[in-house]
């Protein structure tokens, strides 16, 4: 039997302070599962000594997730992430006494519609015992009368988010309302364009949306905007006829062409030069393209979805990108969060990520509590992409069937901070101020001084330090050469 719950107070001061020793463990004892899957809301240095602690009382498989709730009664935030649990979990028990009357409620809900499980629930005056919902939602609340509409629909287990975007794994309740926006938008025809950094899933989302639309059928092409020769740009959009230049051999389908009945998703899409942006323009006026060489334009019929991880709206104000065309793209708009502003996620997805290597590299691999630590104090610049690389690395490497913190290190690119400066270092990480000082010092004081043929008066006057005696004192003081 596979149980789940959330992990209560009860359970927390339970095991230190009642010889009942909480709801879960009278649970467990009981009933014996063969799995706990447990959820949690509180910080983790709270929940850790516990969960070792359980898992020492108990020979049994024990999984636990960090959730972020804006409130223990918010029903929103509950049900996306009692929801997705659920999905992954698959149990046969949930045990109901843990958590709030919010969170109890949630585990009805869905109990008694899309995960038919049985229910437990524990108390120190009536044991350990199961419950019987007497009710059925989907025969008793639902009137046999009305036609098939979003209540019915909801009854029988018609999620709210499309199973198109199940790939997308998170606890994250802001990324399960994008998932929500998102499947709103693949029911549309909208165009949509998504924001993010390097890594966080642009194309995930976007094949999410076409797979959830009805042009799911259809072709889904993927450009990288920025990866394109200019000399070929116009020829890889909209094709070319026979002859149409030099090395035209025959004729070639652009971009727009493969995508006819489909969805075109133009990553990097603030790269593009501004004659192309002129030609996009006008094939989501006009729904047609005009290859090179071709005597007229050939209809298209595609859905546009774009993801940068430029500021538009910034292009646009400085003269670098066309403001119809941003206006004409931005209907639908996405904006995905960075890995460090995900919490709970990056345990979530490096498990995830390390079970897909069983059978290949890894077989039943597992993090250490100290290799998890690694992981949840790093940034991830590289977000999602460079956390799976991580996993991939350290798993192939790894010699032993856990991996420690120091495999996750190893397994780490410690890449220049090019990209936040002086003024964005990770502090979390540890910072040297005094070298970072040294490294401006040692990158502007020769620059002065070869500008000024060596006068160190008029470096340090262009330095704007008062003479060249304070430089010659910051040459000795951070060793510039």
């Amino acid at each position: 039997m596979k149980l789940v719950s959330w992990i209560g107070g009860n359970d927390l001061k339970g095991y230190k302070e009642s010889p009942v020793k909480g709801p879960l463990y009278a649970t467990i004892a009981q009933i014996r599962p063969s799995q706990v899957s447990l959820l949690y809301n509180y910080d983790q240095k709270e929940v850790e000594p516990y969960l070792d602690w359980l898992g020492s009382q108990f020979d049994l498989e024990i999984n636990a997730r960090h959730v972020e709730l804006s409130s223990p009664i918010d029903y929103h935030d509950i049900y996306l992430s009692a929801d997705s649990f659920l999905k992954n979990t698959m149990p046969d028990a949930i045990l109901l006494s843990p958590g709030t009357p919010t969170m109890q409620a949630v585990w009805v809900l869905l109990g008694k519609t899309k995960y038919p499980v049985r229910f437990f629930q524990s108390s120190e005056e009536a044991g350990v015992e199961e419950v019987q919902v007497p009710f059925d939602i989907v025969a008793d609340f639902i009137p046999r009368n009305r036609s098939v509409g979003r209540l019915d629909a909801m009854a029988v287990g018609d999620v709210p988010i499309d199973s198109a975007f199940d790939d997308i794994i998170t606890s994250s309740a802001s990324v399960n309302e994008l998932k929500a926006k998102a499947t709103v938008l693949a029911g549309t025809e909208l165009p949509c364009l998504i924001y993010g950094e390097t890594g966080t899933g642009k194309e995930l989302f976007s094949t999410a949306i076409h797979n959830a639309s009805a042009r799911k059928d259809g072709p889904f092409v993927a450009v990288n905007c920025g990866a394109i020769p200019a000399e070929l740009i116009e020829s890889q959009f909209f094709g070319h006829k026979k002859g149409a230049f030099t090395g035209a051999v025959g004729e070639h389908k652009g971009f727009f062409q493969q995508a006819n009945g489909g969805t075109i998703f133009l990553d990097e899409f603030g790269e593009l030069t501004p004659d192309v942006q002129v030609r996009l323009l006008r094939v989501l006026q006009d729904g047609q393209v005009t290859p090179v060489g071709a005597a007229g334009p050939e209809a298209v019929n595609v859905r546009v979805i774009a993801a940068t991880n430029r500021d538009l709206l910034q292009e646009v104000a400085a003269g670098r990108f066309r403001e119809d065309l941003f206006y004409r793209v931005a209907v639908g708009v996405l904006r995905l969060p960075p890995l460090r502003d995900r919490k709970g996620d990056v345990k979530l997805l490096a498990e995830a990520f390390l079970r897909d290597l069983d059978g290949q590299i890894a077989n039943n691999k597992k993090f250490s509590a100290k290799a998890i630590k690694v992981m949840l104090s790093h940034q991830w610049p590289g977000n999602v992409r460079e956390l799976q690389a991580t996993i991939v690395r350290a798993a192939l490497w790894a010699t032993e069937d856990v991996l420690s913190d120091q495999d996750i290190q190893r397994a780490m690119f410690a890449l220049p901070d090019r990209q936040s400066g002086v003024l964005g270092r990770d502090i979390a990480q540890g910072i040297d101020i005094n070298e970072i000082i040294g490294e401006v010092v040692r990158h502007y004081i020769p620059r002065a001084l070869e500008l000024v043929a060596g006068n160190k008066t008029r470096a340090a006057k262009l330095l704007g330090l008062n003479n060249y005696q304070t430089l010659d004192k910051w040459v000795d003081k951070y060793k510039v050469k």
